[in-house]
């Protein structure tokens, strides 16, 4: 009878320990609630996303597909969101304005063309004297646009008109149809443009200038156009969680890059764009990518560095100090 009453004894406490840590593992479980954009920064993130749903990432996600920057941004100030994918400039005036993030990687590198209906633009020196359509006025396409124009020694004011269209979409169709004769656009707008333009027999619009090759051509760093930011107090309160956000996330990059098929695939059924078809082609241009620690960092400052100097206003008037870097 002592030995059975000893057995149960020991039955108990074994489970009730089983059940306390079973308690405690609940306990730290954390909810990693992640905010991107749809377009080229959310497509990287698009097989993280698959794993989540089916239970095969080490984190719990909780995904949110912003339509706009300005849904990113209001998600970091409101708190619903422990880490964002935003545009490079958008990152450094929430600093500026006191949101309490910090830099995690770029995520994007260059994503704009020069679309022209005809063959007469091999180089930027040959956008002098042109009128030149845009979208991004008064955000970062216009800065990098005229930054490179000045950098080529054409004045965007006086020796080319620069005329901008509110909506992508827009100028994409313009371009297509042939009514527009130079446009820049980002992917996979570049895409749509093409690919509309083929099916209204337009053979004429072709991509001039790739903005990426370009840039490099001038010797000002990486052109860096997205990034992910996460607010310090998830990264403070939940530094394993983080890191394996990090892990992941650059594994989930890797396979968009990897297998278009299947990625693509991922990208239209969580929405970031629309159809598979157009992602495919789109995601060799997209050049996402992840680069964090200090290769990272020094590609954000250069590319901060040329906004500010564009026009100070467009990272929140000052660069951010190195706290926004973690350090």
């Amino acid at each position: 009878m002592k030995r059975l009453i000893a057995f149960f004894l020991t039955l108990c406490t074994v489970l009730m320990l089983a059940s306390c840590a079973g308690d405690q593992q609940k306990a730290d479980d954390v909810t990693v609630r992640v905010t991107v954009m749809k377009g080229p920064t959310g497509m990287g993130m698009a097989k993280l996303m698959e794993d989540d749903e089916t239970g095969v990432s080490e984190n719990d996600y909780a995904f949110t597909i912003a339509a706009s920057p300005d849904e990113a941004r209001n998600a970091l100030i409101s708190g619903t969101a422990d880490i964002a994918a935003l545009p490079v400039n958008l990152a450094a005036v929430l600093f500026n304005k006191g949101v309490d993030i910090s830099f995690a990687a770029v995520n994007t590198q260059g994503v704009l063309y020069v679309l022209e209906n005809g063959n007469t633009i091999t180089s930027i020196e040959d956008l002098r004297g042109k009128t030149i359509y845009s979208t991004g006025q008064g955000a970062t396409p216009q800065y990098i646009l005229e930054y490179l124009l000045k950098k080529n020694g054409i004045d965007p004011t006086t020796d080319v008109t620069i005329e901008y269209f509110a909506e992508h979409a827009e100028l994409a169709s313009k371009l297509a149809t042939n009514d527009v004769a130079i446009g820049v656009l980002p992917e996979p707008n570049v895409t749509t443009a093409l690919n509309t333009a083929a099916q209204n027999s337009n053979t004429a619009l072709r991509i001039a200038l790739d903005v990426t090759e370009e840039w490099e051509r001038i010797g000002e760093g990486e052109l860096v156009q997205g990034c992910i930011v996460v607010s310090n107090t998830f990264k403070n309160e939940h530094p394993e969680q983080y890191a394996k956000f990090l892990e992941e996330y650059k594994a989930s990059t890797e396979y968009a890059l990897s297998d278009l098929d299947a990625s693509s695939k991922l990208i239209e059924k969580f929405g970031i764009i629309p159809k598979a078809a157009l992602a495919k082609k789109a995601l060799p241009n997209c050049n996402i990518c992840f680069i964090d620690g200090e290769d990272g960092i020094s590609d954000m400052k250069s590319m901060l560095t040329v906004l500010h100097e564009a026009n100070p206003a467009s990272v929140g008037g000052k660069l951010p100090t190195d706290e926004f870097y973690g350090k």
